[in-house]
């Protein structure tokens, strides 16, 4: 049988199913709470059991103490529920509640995407989660002080690896080195999570979500997030790119769209190429989504790609009625301090 939980003092209430800790149904409902390791042996997640019981299937985790456990303390990616419970932890409701670490990753996995994208994977220490919201970005740290900062691409739940979308930059330095240099096993230092683009769970507003370019990949993080925690708010996702061979996952968006009523999607060439033989629709991202919607009033838009297409887009979104306040974007400049950075 499932058990509720309340939190204290936000009020806010879920359940747990059988077999599953505290912590993960807390984020399977989009309950952000404080954890780093998700193993028991940090004890970031610690929180009180105001009422109920819980147990620990495999031992009493090594970061809880037998006072600790004996004043009603417990380790929530680990402790089950024996009944329903009340417990008292801190919520994480803003990006910028979460404190950036600085960790060692190591290079598990390259894939190519596209002729000009690579899809690394990145796995902390063992027993080293980095908690962040989706739209949230890491920065690369290299060995003179410089950064280079790439959006994490995966959703938190999903958080084993660290997943980031690369694209080529001619000339540029550390993309160079990831496209001619780098192999699976090399070590990278980050810091992270950065920035403060994330989803507002809490509104009822229907949802656009802009992507140019690499900037799909904080946007993919964002539906997938949606999609886990139960979402149902249509979800309109553009996406604008050149060609054809630089929509490099076009089938998973499309998959979102024929899996979930509520979830569209539209890709939008800007220069297709005469081999594309391209039926879709053509010219800017913003513009074409303008054609479908031209009167925002009632949305919210979560926007990520080059700097100029973010200025375009809020100009002329604001224009056609979207208040300012609701369009959310993450600029991917080619600097140092940014997603999307080379």
């Amino acid at each position: 049988m499932s058990y509720k939980v309340l939190i204290e003092p936000t009020g806010h209430e879920f359940t747990v199913e059988p077999g599953e800790a505290v912590l993960t149904a807390a984020l399977r409902h989009g309950l952000i709470l404080p954890y780093s390791c998700r193993s028991g042996t940090c004890g970031a997640c610690m929180g009180k059991v105001v009422s109920g019981e819980v147990t620990y299937p495999e031992g009493r985790p090594e970061a809880l103490s037998d006072t600790e456990e004996a004043v009603g303390q417990a380790l929530f990616c680990q402790a089950q529920p024996n009944t329903d419970l009340s417990i008292e932890v801190r919520e994480l409701r803003e990006a910028g509640e979460l404190t950036p670490r600085t960790m060692p990753t190591r290079v598990v996995r390259i894939e190519d995407l596209a002729h000009d994208v690579r899809r690394l994977w990145l796995k902390l220490p063992q027993n080293e989660r980095l908690q962040y919201l989706a739209g949230q970005y890491i920065d690369v740290l290299l060995r003179d002080g410089r950064r280079r900062g790439f959006s994490l691409a995966n959703p938190p739940h999903d958080d084993e690896l660290l997943e980031v979308h690369v694209r080529h930059v001619p000339g540029g330095e550390f993309t160079g080195y990831v496209f001619n240099e780098l192999k699976e096993k090399a070590l990278l230092r980050i810091e992270g999570p950065l920035g403060t683009f994330s989803l507002d769970e809490e509104s009822d507003r229907p949802i656009i979500m802009l992507a140019g370019g690499t900037g799909f990949a904080p946007i993919k993080a964002m539906v997938e997030h949606a999609i886990y925690v139960g979402i149902q708010r249509p979800i309109h996702i553009y996406w604008g790119v050149r060609a054809r061979r630089d929509l490099y996952l076009d089938g998973l968006p499309r998959r979102w769209a024929s899996e979930h009523d509520h979830i569209h999607y539209v890709p939008v060439l800007s220069e297709p190429r005469p081999d594309d033989r391209w039926e879709g629709r053509v010219g800017l991202v913003h513009n074409v989504l303008l054609q479908d919607i031209p009167v925002l009033s009632r949305y919210e838009v979560y926007a990520a790609g080059p700097p100029a297409m973010i200025a375009a887009a809020r100009r002329d979104l604001v224009a056609h009625g979207l208040p300012e306040d609701r369009f959310f974007y993450d600029a991917f400049e080619y600097s140092r301090d940014r997603p999307g950075a080379e």
